[in-house]
C-alpha cells in the first residue's frame, strides 16, 4: 500500500516538473507568434511564482481541512486547466490569468507533498522524489525539442502535458483513501497529536524557524542564480560558445538530478546533516573553483561540482522539518519553507542580473559563496537552537 501510494506521489512530482522550464524552452517561438516584447516572458514567470507564494502559505490550513490526497488532486487538475489554456491561448494576454492557477496547483503540490513524505518516509524517498521533479524539469524541454524539429507547434507539448496530467488527476483521485491509510500505518508507533488552530504566521514564531527560513531562501538562490546566469558567465567571461554554455547549464541541472537520485543510496550510510554539510561543502569548492583564474577544465569541474552539493541539501532540509518542529508543526512550518524558497528563486536571479552591469559577471561565484554562507549559518543556527532547547528538557530521572 506505502509502496503504491510512493509510485503515485512520484509520478505526480514529474508532472509538476514537466511545466516548469516549459516557458523558457518555448518562447523564443512563443514569443514570435504572439509578436510582445521579448521581456514578457517574465511577467508569466512573476504571476506563477506569485501563485506558487501564495499558495504555499496557505497550503497548511488547506491541507488539515481537506486532507493532502484531495488537495493534491484538486491541484494537480488546477495545472491541467492552467496547462490546456496556454495550448489554446489566442493572444499572450490570455496566458497572465492562466498563469495563476499554474502557480497554485504547483504550490500546494510541491507543498503537500514534500510535508506528507518528510513525515511518513524515509530520507532517501525526499532525495529520489525531487530526482523526479528534476527528470520532469528536464523531459519537458526535451519533448518540446522533438516536436519543433518535426515541425509541429509549441502548443502541442502544452496539450500533451496537460492531458498527462488530467489522466494523472483520475489516478489521483482514486487513490484518495490511500492517504490516509498509509499515514495510520506509519503512526502506529505514537500518532502526533493534532495541532491547535493557529493564526497564519504562527510558524514564523517557531524556534529555529527564521535560520531555517534563511536557509531556504540561500538555497534557491544559489541554484536559480546559477540556472539563470551560469551560461552567461561561461560565454562572457570564459570565452565559452553559446550553444556550448547552454549545455553546461543543461549538465548543471542533470548533476543535481543525478546527485539527488544516488544521495537516496547515500543516505543509507549518512544523516540528512551531514549530507548538507557535504553538499555545502561540494558547493564552496566548486564556487571556488569558478572563482579563481585557474585553467577551463578546473572552472567547468567547478561549475559542476556546484551542481552535485545543491543535490542533497534541499531534500534533506525537507526531510528534516518533523525532526526540527516536531511532526504536529511540520505541516505549517513545510507551506512557509516552500514559500520562501520560492521567494529565493523569483527575486535573488534578478538582483544578481540588476548588480551584474556594475560589478561584472565574474561576480557570479561572489555571489554563490555569500549565498552558501548564508545557507551554513542558516542551517547551523537551527542546529544549536534545537540543541540547546533539548538540553532544558527534564530526564527521565528528573
Amino acid at each position: 500500500m506505502a509502496s503504491l501510494l510512493l509510485v503515485i506521489i512520484y509520478i505526480a512530482f514529474i508532472s509538476l516538473g514537466l511545466p516548469d522550464a516549459l516557458l523558457g524552452a518555448g518562447w523564443p517561438v512563443m514569443q514570435s507568434e504572439f509578436e510582445v516584447p521579448y521581456s514578457f516572458a517574465g511577467m508569466v514567470s512573476m504571476v506563477i511564482s506569485g501563485g506558487t507564494i501564495v499558495s504555499s502559505v496557505f497550503s497548511s490550513r488547506m491541507l488539515r481541512r481537506f486532507g493532502v490526497g484531495r488537495v493534491t488532486a484538486a491541484s494537480v487538475a488546477l495545472t491541467a486547466f492552467a496547462l490546456l489554456g496556454f495550448s489554446q491561448a489566442p493572444s499572450f494576454w490570455w496566458l497572465l490569468p492562466l498563469a495563476v492557477p499554474l502557480g497554485i496547483g504547483a504550490g500546494a503540490v510541491d507543498a503537500g507533498l514534500n510535508s506528507y513524505v518528510a513525515g511518513h518516509y524515509e530520507s532517501r524517498h525526499m532525495s529520489w522524489l525531487h530526482s523526479f521533479w528534476g527528470l520532469g524539469a528536464l523531459s519537458g524541454p526535451l519533448a518540446l525539442a522533438a516536436l519543433l524539429a518535426a515541425g509541429t507547434s509549441w502548443r502541442l507539448a502544452y496539450l500533451g502535458i496537460a492531458l498527462f496530467q488530467l489522466v494523472l488527476v483520475l489516478v489521483l483521485s482514486v487513490a484518495v483513501p490511500l492517504w490516509g491509510k498509509v499515514a495510520a500505518r506509519s503512526a502506529e508507533g505514537g500518532e502526533a497529536a493534532e495541532p491547535p488552530h493557529q493564526k497564519l504566521f504562527f510558524p514564523l514564531r517557531l524556534r529555529g524557524a527564521k535560520p531555517a527560513l534563511l536557509a531556504f531562501f540561500c538555497y534557491c538562490g544559489i541554484e536559480s542564480t546559477m540556472g539563470l546566469w551560469g551560461g552567461s558567465f561561461l560565454f562572457k567571461v570564459k570565452g565559452i560558445e553559446a550553444a556550448a554554455a547552454a549545455s553546461w547549464v543543461a549538465l548543471f541541472y542533470a548533476s543535481i538530478t543525478v546527485g539527488r537520485f544516488l544521495t537516496g543510496f547515500i543516505s543509507y550510510k549518512l544523516s540528512n546533516k551531514d549530507l548538507i554539510r557535504y553538499g555545502s561543502l561540494l558547493i564552496l569548492a566548486g564556487a571556488s573553483l569558478m572563482l579563481l583564474p585557474l585553467p577551463l577544465p578546473l572552472t567547468l569541474t567547478g561549475f559542476l561540482l556546484v551542481g552535485f552539493g545543491c543535490a542533497p541539501i534541499f531534500p534533506c532540509m525537507l526531510h528534516e522539518t518533523p525532526e526540527r518542529f516536531g511532526a504536529a508543526q511540520a505541516q505549517a512550518i513545510m507551506g512557509f519553507q516552500m514559500a520562501v524558497a520560492y521567494i529565493g528563486s523569483t527575486f535573488l536571479p534578478p538582483t544578481f542580473g540588476f548588480l551584474a552591469p556594475k560589478t561584472g559577471m565574474g561576480f557570479l561565484p561572489v555571489f554563490i559563496l555569500v549565498y552558501i554562507a548564508g545557507l551554513v549559518w542558516g542551517s547551523e543556527a537551527v542546529r544549536k537552537k534545537l540543541r540547546r532547547s533539548l538540553s532544558h528538557l527534564p530526564t527521565q530521572n528528573g
